[in-house]
């Protein structure tokens, strides 16, 4: 009797305390309210230096009249295409063929060009360069008139009519772009329409891109300045550089120098910072010396936060380093990212028969003179 008694009080003992307990006041648990982390919006943003077609390049991809250009980007378009948005300086117009077809000068590409710039990736095409008026009016009309085919395209730095800035929203980010070039080699714009092309004057400058500031997340200014071949930014650069951050703009893309440049970050004293790539240097072109066969690709992310208050940022900068191949005679043109060149292809490039002392080595020192971080891989494949 005893040991029923023990064993029924033990069942009562274990029957409460498994019994939930009561909640009062003072044994309510806290619950800690955190805010959901939402990722940031973003793009990524790539831009190429000048594309520049001499006459040699264009007779090497001649086959019976037809101009196939596409093996030439073959090897970086998985970079561009991967990419949320890529820009490019198309340094020659592509008016047609009763223009006749040239280098320099005066050049004038096949329009089969546009096509395979799009099928590359490029979403962004600069025409304010100098060589925009090459031929004439008509000619850069026309190569307007063929670019505005191209649904990929945005066209920035000349116009028929209308205005000249250029906004393009994606990823819930807005960027907009404006254009200018130093010059166009002394051919004059036409009277009637003096604003064909954006030339850089400070006056006009401010007033468009005082304008476009309010409209965008994100302001960048496609600079085609400096002097040809200066392995460093001139005081006119530099100071255009200061004018530029000092009117909100974000980023500058600098070209035609023809050689890559430095990176720069210029802040100003309220904590403000401007991006400028000095100088891209060449993309595609016949130039014929060591330093104007290295150009590179910007590579950065665009930034903006999730929630109100939004914040701005750049991240993710740097540059890959792009080779421009040519065999001995300017045959088998292709542009290659410095991480898939080889000594092997140093060997065969035109440029060692010439006696221009090409190593992969040079390659290399160029890099240390940039300033930033050099990508040696493609940043877009996971």
């Amino acid at each position: 009797m005893k040991n029923k008694f023990v064993f029924l009080l033990l069942i009562i003992l274990i029957f409460y305390s498994c019994a939930p307990k009561p909640v009062t006041p003072e044994t309510e648990p806290e619950i800690e309210l955190t805010e959901e982390v939402l990722p940031n919006h973003t793009i990524t943003f790539v831009a190429a230096g000048d594309n520049l077609f001499h006459d040699s390049l264009i007779n090497s991809f001649n086959i019976n009249g037809t101009y196939d250009f596409s093996p030439i980007y073959s090897e970086v378009k998985s970079i561009i295409t991967n990419a949320d948005l890529a820009f490019i300086n198309q340094e020659t117009v592509m008016a047609g063929t009763s223009f006749g077809y040239s280098g320099y000068p005066l050049f004038n590409t096949p329009q089969s060009l546009a096509r395979t710039l799009a099928d590359t990736g490029f979403d962004i095409v600069n025409i304010a360069n100098n060589h925009a008026m090459d031929r004439g009016r008509n000619g850069l009309y026309a190569t307007l008139d063929l670019l505005d085919t191209i649904e990929e395209f945005t066209v920035i730095g000349a116009r028929k009519e209308g205005e000249s800035a250029r906004i393009i929203k994606k990823n819930n980010i807005t960027l907009g772009f404006l254009s200018y070039t130093y010059g166009l080699n002394g051919i004059p714009l036409p009277r009637d329409n003096p604003n064909l092309v954006s030339v850089i004057n400070r006056e006009k400058m401010a007033l468009e891109i005082n304008a476009l500031r309010p409209l965008c997340d994100f302001l960048i200014v496609s600079m085609h300045w400096g002097g040809e071949y200066l392995l460093q930014p001139d005081r006119d650069q530099t100071s255009l550089a200061q004018f530029l951050a000092e009117h909100n703009v974000d980023l500058i893309i600098g070209h035609h120098p023809h050689v890559l440049q430095r990176v720069e970050t210029i802040t100003l004293q309220n904590g403000r910072k401007t991006l400028c790539y000095y100088s891209l240097g060449n993309f595609a072109s016949h130039q014929r010396e060591r330093e104007r066969i290295i150009g590179a690709l910007m590579v950065l992310t665009f930034n903006k936060s999730a929630r109100e208050p939004f914040e701005f940022f750049i991240s993710d900068v740097g540059m890959i380093p792009v080779v421009t191949h040519y065999d001995r005679g300017f045959r088998n043109t292709k542009l290659y990212p410095l991480y898939m060149y080889t000594d092997e292809l140093v060997d065969t490039h035109g440029l060692r028969y010439a006696g221009a002392g090409l190593t992969m080595n040079f390659f290399y020192t160029v890099m240390e003179r940039l300033n930033t971080k050099i990508i040696m891989y493609n940043p877009f494949i996971k």
